[in-house]
């Protein structure tokens, strides 16, 4: 989903939240600015949908937990908050807050022609800045195609291409699936 800008004054994170709870759609908050966020299309909800519900099935026995879109992510160390389309924290500090999780180790992005750059570009930057992050994920509303940035053992990431008939294997929750797994119905 796209964050549009608003014309709004600059909020505090209090602010914020107060204010956001009496929107109709959702805002990411970055640098006291709020962005309303646009719709999607059909395959990026199906496709958000399919990956929530894989790793829903293979976390439902732990610690862990998986978010879907509506749930904040706070950026480390920011009074910034997004809302990636799937989120999973093992961390028992993002039990604390009912509003946001800070520390997920695992991130999913759908991409769309008007997120991509910024879902590569400024979005994850400020998702690296976290400590527990341990896997990226981008994949494509339009082929099938998953690219997984992985942070690597001294903190480096890594991008590891899937594509058709390849088997996605994110670390950070131990789990490996058939790339076609996440676009079982969806129309390309």
């Amino acid at each position: 989903m796209l964050a549009i800008p608003n014309q709004y004054p600059k909020l505090t994170p209090i602010e914020y939240f107060a204010w956001e709870e009496q929107q109709l759609h959702r805002h990411e908050y970055i640098n006291g600015e709020v962005y309303a966020m646009s719709g999607g299309t059909q395959n990026h909800s199906r496709i958000a949908l399919k990956f929530g519900a894989l790793l829903d099935s293979h976390l439902s026995n732990g610690n862990c937990r998986v978010f879907n879109s509506d749930c904040r992510v706070k950026i480390v160390e920011t009074n910034d908050y997004t809302y990636p389309d799937v989120s999973v924290s093992c961390d028992p500090r993002d039990r604390v807050s009912t509003q946001y999780i800070t520390y997920p180790c695992l991130i999913v992005e759908v991409l769309s022609d008007s997120t991509e750059a910024y879902d590569r570009g400024n979005k994850f930057f400020r998702y690296r800045q976290n400590p527990q992050l341990q896997d990226y994920v981008l994949v494509s509303s339009q082929e099938i195609a998953i690219d997984l940035y992985r942070k690597g053992d001294r903190g480096q990431w890594e991008i590891i291409n899937y594509r058709t008939g390849d088997i996605v294997e994110l670390q950070s929750i131990n789990l490996s699936f058939p790339i076609e797994q996440v676009y079982r119905g969806v129309d390309l």
